[in-house]
């Protein structure tokens, strides 16, 4: 809101009862219902890989939100939605539509590294490269940015969210031991990394064991967390060297100088900025707030529409 920030931050997760379609609850609380609910309550993220996969349930909670934060059908708000770069024209619909069938007047999109890039308050309206690193939960995106537009930009469908499924993968494989998305999160955030650290410490693990059925606990290292994500962190490291590749040779001196900044909740992975550092031997500066800075900028949007109406998707095109 105007003057006071964000007055709202949840995950997007949706809990119903799938017998009557009511939602029990959004946002955190439904979060903490994942992997916990009886048959009938289902506990779901309507958004896969940057892509709305449940579209009634989509719309659903950007209503839900919308209300919560005082939003009748009087007081229609202009929306502004960030989406993947990657994102079909399909997708762009399906977007679009949900918003404003949940009751917004209008309904722009930006591009994630666009938003980031406004966010992080980096100059991009002037004729310097400006390269933001996006790894969000289903995307990761770096782009180029200049003169208030996207020179070169490398996507891939790859996030956070495929790191916890490669440590479900990995503990289910290794340890012989089942255990949910918020338990493979909570493993990630207590000793993931993507390169090594000073100060390394081990988790313990709790979970069923897949042969006798019983609840079991196992010692987990970071290096066998490094060695179960190196996929997916080598996935996302390549597209930023793709991209880097991608940038006319002008503006690559000036990433030599001002740095790549990374942003999105993948970019807060231990070790990811000085493994990217490393292998591409371009400074990186993490973004102030990594987690907002893709809604900032969107909010910066909101605040000067007239200005920043041109950097919307549609605006372009």
């Amino acid at each position: 809101m105007k003057g006071r920030g964000i007055v709202l931050n949840e995950p997007s997760v949706i809990a119903l009862n799938r017998q009557t379609g009511d939602v029990l609850a959004t946002g955190r609380e439904a979060w903490q219902m994942i992997g916990r609910t009886p048959g009938y309550i289902v506990a779901v993220r309507p958004l896969r890989g940057g892509a709305i996969t449940d579209f009634d349930i989509t719309e659903r909670m950007i209503r839900l939100l919308l209300q919560r934060v005082g939003v009748t059908r009087f007081n229609r708000p202009k929306v502004v939605i960030c989406v993947p770069s990657a994102i079909t024209e399909v997708e762009r619909r399906a977007v679009t539509d949900a918003a404003r069938r949940a009751g917004a007047a209008d309904a722009q999109l930006i591009e994630q590294p666009m938003a980031a890039a406004i966010g992080a308050d980096l100059p991009i309206d002037e004729p310097v490269g400006n390269m933001v690193i996006d790894v969000g939960g289903g995307t990761s995106e770096t782009a180029v940015i200049s003169l208030g537009g996207i020179v070169a930009l490398e996507a891939v469908r790859v996030g956070s969210f495929d790191i916890d499924a490669a440590i479900q993968n990995y503990v289910r494989r290794e340890h012989g031991i089942a255990i949910g998305e918020r338990t493979a999160e909570e493993i990630k955030v207590a000793i993931g990394s993507a390169d090594p650290t000073d100060e390394e410490t081990q988790a313990e693990v709790r979970g069923r064991d897949l042969m006798s059925g019983l609840p079991k606990v196992v010692t987990l290292t970071p290096e066998e967390i490094r060695m179960a994500i190196e996929d997916v962190v080598a996935a996302i490291v390549q597209s930023v060297i793709r991209c880097l590749s991608k940038a006319p040779a002008e503006l690559a001196q000036d990433f030599l100088i001002r740095g790549m900044f990374l942003c999105g909740g993948g970019g807060m992975l231990r070790g990811l900025k000085e493994r990217i550092e490393r292998e591409t031997q371009v400074p990186v500066h993490m973004s102030p707030m990594p987690l907002e800075a893709v809604v900032l900028g969107a909010g910066h949007c909101i605040e000067h529409y007239e200005a920043l109406k041109s950097m919307f998707m549609g605006a372009r095109r």
